[in-house]
């Protein structure tokens, strides 16, 4: 198992379908004990510093119903569920932030990487739009997880937007377990991080 299981081992999907985003708050009532899941960073080494520059890695912004620590089921175009005893370890945009100041750090190439408030006057800021992180429910009963994120770099000193570029991935999921989401999502971050760190790299150097 990718996903790091912090509490006890219980997911199933919930029979409560809600329209739109009016999910959250009736959801946000529940207050059974859920599985807690981690993500972890992708580690790539600490290679040849290739910039001095210093790189802020911005708040990651999201939909209402995704900008929550609740795994998304999503059942056709409208209707949206969540695991009813399973959550993430932070909301979705805190954590996909987490993990990309970790896994841009790690690669040792770029002088300082930091979230906002915490370390010097940035020469470029890394945007995290994050349009998917949820499950899709196939036809047939099939479970797809689905990652689509927009990684915008911009010069801070005069805002001008450098380069965009979406990042989207999709993969099976086993059932509809805390558990096997929780591995599907870290698959998915295992491929995808390497790519927006190379990306950045590119960009900025």
């Amino acid at each position: 198992m990718n996903g790091l299981t912090i509490s006890r081992r219980s997911a199933i999907l919930g029979a409560l379908i809600l329209p739109g985003c009016t999910a959250i708050t009736r959801l946000n009532a529940a207050a059974e004990p859920r599985d807690t899941f981690d993500l972890r960073p992708v580690d790539l080494g600490q290679g040849r510093a290739i910039t001095r520059r210093t790189l802020l890695v911005a708040d990651a912004t999201a939909p209402v119903a995704l900008a929550t620590d609740r795994m998304l089921i999503r059942s056709g175009t409208q209707s949206i569920a969540y695991l009813p005893d399973a959550r993430w370890s932070d909301d979705v945009p805190g954590l996909v932030q987490l993990l990309l100041v970790q896994s841009l750090s790690s690669s040792g190439q770029i002088g300082f990487v930091g979230v906002p408030n915490a370390g010097p006057i940035p020469d470029i800021v890394i945007l995290t739009r994050i349009d998917r992180f949820d499950v899709d429910v196939l036809d047939g009963a099939g479970l797809r997880a689905v990652l689509d994120l927009t990684c915008t770099l911009l010069r801070d000193r005069d805002q001008r937007v450098i380069t965009s570029q979406q990042f989207a991935r999709t993969l099976p999921v086993g059932n509809d377990s805390g558990a096997a989401v929780a591995s599907a999502f870290q698959r998915l971050m295992n491929e995808t991080l390497p790519e927006i760190t190379a990306w950045t790299l590119r960009n900025i150097a």
